[in-house]
Order: structure tokens, then sequence, then C-alpha cells
């Protein structure tokens, strides 16, 4: 019997995931299906790339075709990215895959879902390149007042002795990023540094 997966993602450690947690509950109460029968994947990452421990393991599932359905809160928790969205998707779909967005209402089977999608997808994609526009806007405005000091080298959420300790248990390198709670990039930059 195929599984419901639920899959939500938060951009950074800060982030919470229980509201989005708490959406999808609702969605399923509201189509009766019992919520100890979902599947949950949960990644901390970026949705820049579809490169997450999590969403990984989804996308196992769903190649094994062990998944009939994926709730997500909104469909940019999948990818920020169009190209990445779209195919994404279209893999899923074309796999039988049923992919619901609960706060947009939206289930995304057949033509129609996939027009749907691909719209949102290049709406994401469009936000997060504003957004990054207008970092690169207020950085430069900074630099021209002087005030603009940048990053601080060298600063770590954690320590990189950790990601060692756990690298010398045995753990691969998207176990201990999940564990420490930083990208597979910083855990490879910590078992580098002396």
């Amino acid at each position: 019997m195929k599984w419901i997966a639920a899959y939500v993602r938060v951009s950074t450690i800060g982030q919470n995931e229980e509201g989005q947690r708490q959406e999808i509950r609702k969605w399923l109460q509201g189509n009766g299906i019992d919520g100890r029968s979902v599947r949950w994947y949960i990644d901390k990452a970026t949705g820049d790339n579809l490169d997450r421990p999590e969403f990984e393991k989804l996308q196992q599932a769903i190649f094994l075709g062990d998944v009939g359905t994926v709730i997500v809160y909104k469909l940019d928790r999948l990818s920020r990215s169009l190209r990445d969205g779209i195919n994404t998707l279209a893999d899923w779909i074309e796999k039988g895959v049923r992919v619901v967005s609960v706060t947009q209402q939206l289930d995304f089977s057949g033509p129609t879902g996939k027009l749907i999608a691909s719209v949102l997808f290049a709406v994401a994609e469009m936000e997060q390149e504003t957004r990054r526009e207008r970092q690169a806007a207020g950085i430069a405005a900074a630099k021209e007042r002087g005030a603009y000091k940048g990053r601080k080298g060298g600063t770590t959420k954690r320590k990189p002795r950790e990601a060692r300790r756990l690298r010398e248990k045995g753990l691969s390198l998207e176990q201990i990023a999940t564990a420490m709670g930083v990208s597979r990039r910083t855990v490879i930059r910590y078992l580098q540094r002396d």
C-alpha cells in the first residue's frame, strides 16, 4: 500500500516548522486521513537547490513506488527554482503521485495542475531573485556610506570539533549535517579545518 508523505522545509535553523505541520495536519483531518498514517520529511535547508537530505529520502521513496500522495504547506517548499520545481513535479505526476498544496488549496494532478504549478514556481523564483537584488542594493548602499562591514570571517554555528567527533563515530556527511543543523557543505568545511 502506498503511503502519504508530508514534506516540510524551513530555510534556517531559527525557523520553526510547526506552523507548516499544523496546516498539513488540519488538511489531513479535513480530508478524513489519520495523521498517524503519514510519513513526515522535514528539511532545514534552502529552497535554491534540491540537495536536501529529507527531500532526497522522499525522492527515493517515490522512485521505489512507495508514495501515493505528497502533501506540502505551499508549493515553494519543494523548490524556489522554476526548473527544479517543474521537473520534480512533472516526474512525480508521471509516476502517478498526487501532489497537494494545503494553503494554496491546489491539487497538481493532471495538465491543469502542471500549468498552475509552473506559474507558482516562476513566482517563487522571481521572489527569490528580487530578495537577492534588494540585498545586493542594500549592501552597495552601505558600502557607499562606509557602513558595510561584511560578514565576520570564520564564524560558525557549531564547533568544527563536534563535526569531527561525529565523523569519528562513523556518521555520514548528511547525518552530521542533520545532527548539527548545518548544510553538508558546512560539514565539509568543518572537517577540513585544523
